[in-house]
């Protein structure tokens, strides 16, 4: 039986649509879960006694799973079924947020955020997977647009809708409450899932070790580029609540509607550029100079305004870290695309594993850099400093590091030959 694919150049399959909604919805979900314990930041600093430094571990251990697990999980896709892959990281992550609202001490909300890292860490191996199997260079924009517009939505949720309804019945019911409702994503799930195309039912002769991707600029310059833009994502997802409501001194309610607010327009742009980025590429530009000046110049200005914004008045602060964010969303969209091509469906697992593994260290260096940094300096201006700086390195590595976007012919590449040892 022939694989679900894109049937023409002109859309998407109807069964195909409600998939990439379904993986979009996921995404939104995978964001709500992992960035809802810095909205209850606060709150939870209070009820726990902990120190700043100790609520930076809190929020950077979900990736110390999520990032070292990245290569497993690349691999996990690449050969087993990847809509039963991520069903099942689904199901383990939902669970993970439901358990939240029941732990009562530092170490056991430590192993809950683990168990959280290690169910949500085959999400992106699998987007990529299913992207790469079912969709061609013209609608991959689109495509990973719905994932970024997710990703924003997530956070913008937490932020708006989190904040506000933990303000009135406290963060505990609403992470229990959260994380049953999740799970009946698999309803729809288990139903509307794409075709089952194992991956050790494809050709994987031609398929890379690990040690060709380690010899590839190409590679190298993805997972700076994701680990700079993910430092900005994370960071904004795991201080910023903190930030507006301790150093801004805005209440909870005005937080989460500036929280939410920039999060609903990173994924109304994230989704125009995706849009436009595709239409670029229908009319005749390549692939290279449309996924570059995207995901380059996306992230150029999202550093630059977001570290303006600390420096800022009030008002004019919230206006540049606003813009900040929009750019922020223009970046991410071309993101994965970038991987994807490069990768293609042979490779689309392994390489997102790899390069989500080097990406997602930011998650664990990041917030508690910032913990850190907040301690020993009393403010956020260095934190914020630091961001700009990370976000014009991905600038680098995206233009520079990252050769043309056009998809390796791994069975061409040179590999060792052993030679038998006569004698």
């Amino acid at each position: 039986m022939p694989p679900l694919t894109v049937l023409d150049r002109k859309g998407l399959t109807g069964k195909l649509s409600v998939v990439l909604v379904l993986l979009g919805i996921s995404v939104f979900i995978n964001y709500v879960d992992r960035g809802n314990l810095s909205i209850a930041a606060p709150m939870l600093k209070d009820e726990l006694g902990i120190s700043p430094a100790r609520l930076g571990v809190l929020l950077s251990a979900f990736f110390w799973t999520y990032a070292c697990l990245q290569p497993i999980s690349g691999w996990l896709v690449d050969r087993l079924n990847v809509n039963w892959v991520i069903a099942g990281g689904f199901f383990l992550w939902s669970a993970a947020t439901a358990g939240t609202g029941i732990v009562h001490a530092f170490s056991t909300l430590l192993v809950v955020r683990l168990i959280l890292g290690i169910g949500e860490s085959v999400a992106y191996p699998s987007y990529s997977k299913i992207i790469a199997l079912h969709f061609p260079e013209e609608h991959r924009g689109l495509a990973n647009s719905v994932i970024s517009a997710g990703l924003a939505l997530g956070p913008g949720f937490g932020m708006l809708t989190g904040g506000m309804l933990m303000a009135r019945v406290g963060w505990r019911p609403f992470f229990i409450v959260l994380g049953l409702l999740s799970l009946l994503w698999l309803v729809p799930w288990i139903k509307w899932m794409p075709e089952a195309r194992d991956a050790i039912h494809l050709d994987t002769s031609g398929a890379p070790s690990l040690a060709e991707f380690l010899r590839m600029r190409s590679a190298w310059g993805t997972c700076v580029g994701l680990f700079c833009g993910n430092y900005v994502n994370y960071f904004l997802i795991t201080w910023l609540p903190y930030y507006l409501v301790r150093e801004r001194h805005f209440s909870m309610d005005n937080m989460a509607k500036i929280g939410g607010t920039a999060y609903l327009l990173a994924a109304c742009f994230s989704t125009l550029s995706g849009w436009l980025s595709d239409r670029w590429i229908m009319a005749g530009a390549t692939p290279t100079r449309v996924r570059k000046t995207f995901a380059g110049g996306g992230i150029a200005l999202a550093g630059t305004f977001i570290g303006l914004s600390v420096v800022s008045g009030p008002v004019l602060g919230v206006a540049t870290l606003l813009l900040g964010v929009i750019f922020f969303g223009v970046s991410i969209s071309n993101v994965w695309a970038i991987t994807q091509t490069l990768a293609g469906p042979q490779a689309a697992g392994r390489w997102t594993g790899f390069q989500n593994f080097v990406g997602n260290l930011a998650g664990v260096v990041g917030p508690a850099l910032t913990g850190l940094v907040l301690d020993r300096t009393g403010h956020f201006y260095w934190a914020f400093a630091i961001l700009t700086a990370v976000a014009f390195t991905g600038t680098a590595s995206w233009f520079f590091l990252v050769g043309p976007v056009e998809q390796v012919a791994w069975h061409k590449r040179p590999r060792a030959i052993a030679v038998p040892h006569r004698g």
